[in-house]
C-alpha cells in the first residue's frame, strides 16, 4: 500500500524523524518555524487525519502516551524504517519532478471573460497590493532569519520570494495591458 504523498504528510514524517512527538507539537513546530506558509496546518483535523493515514500505512508508530501537567494525555508517534525510506523517496520526487498542481489564480485567468474588463483590472490591482505586502513581509522575514539561521532553513522563503516577484511582474504587465486596451473582450458572462 502506498500512502498518498502531500506536503503535510512529508512535514509530519520529517518532524517525527527529528524526535518522537505528539500531533499538537507537530502542528506547533510547523507554525513556530514559519513553515505554515508551505504546509497547510490551519485545520488541526487535517493533521490528525494525515497522522491516521501514516499510522495505518506503517510509516509512523505509536511510541507511547504522555501527559504534561494538567494537559490531556497525548499519543506520541515515532518514525518507522518504512517511514524514513518513504520520506526520502518523497523528498527526491518532490525536489526532482515538477508536480501537476491546480492553483486558483491560473484557473481564474483561464476564465477572465466571466467578468467585465474593469472588474478584472480592479481585482488585479487589489492582488498587486496584496502581493507587494506579502513580498515586503517575506523580505523582512528573510532579513531577520538570515541574521541567525543557516541559509538551508530559509531556502523555501527564497523560493517564495522569487515566485512572488515573478507573479508581481506578470500581474503588473497584465493590469497595464487591460488599462491600455492591449487586452480586452467585449462580452462577459
Amino acid at each position: 500500500m502506498s500512502t498518498r504523498r502531500s506536503p503535510l504528510a512529508m512535514a509530519l514524517l520529517s518532524l517525527v524523524g527529528e524526535e518522537p512527538m505528539h500531533a499538537y507539537r507537530m502542528q506547533q513546530l510547523i507554525k513556530e518555524r514559519r513553515k505554515d506558509d508551505v504546509v497547510n496546518v490551519a485545520q488541526r483535523n487535517s493533521v490528525y487525519q494525515t497522522i491516521d493515514r501514516l499510522l495505518r500505512d506503517g510509516l509512523i508508530a505509536v511510541r507511547g502516551t504522555a501527559r504534561e501537567e494538567n494537559r490531556p494525555e497525548r499519543t506520541v508517534y515515532e518514525l518507522t524504517g518504512a517511514g524514513r525510506q518513504t520520506l526520502r523517496d518523497w523528498m527526491r520526487t518532490m525536489l526532482s519532478a515538477p508536480a501537476r498542481e491546480f492553483p486558483e489564480f491560473p484557473a481564474a485567468l483561464a476564465f477572465l471573460p466571466v467578468l467585465p474588463v474593469e472588474e478584472v483590472r480592479a481585482a488585479l490591482e487589489g492582488r498587486l497590493t496584496a502581493l507587494e505586502e506579502r513580498l515586503a513581509g517575506l523580505e523582512a522575514e528573510l532579513a531577520e532569519g538570515g541574521a541567525f539561521l543557516p541559509r538551508v532553513f530559509l531556502v523555501e522563503s527564497e523560493y517564495q520570494r522569487a515566485v512572488l516577484r515573478a507573479e508581481l511582474d506578470y500581474v503588473r504587465g497584465l493590469a497595464a495591458d487591460l488599462r491600455t486596451g492591449a487586452l480586452s473582450w467585449d462580452r462577459h458572462l
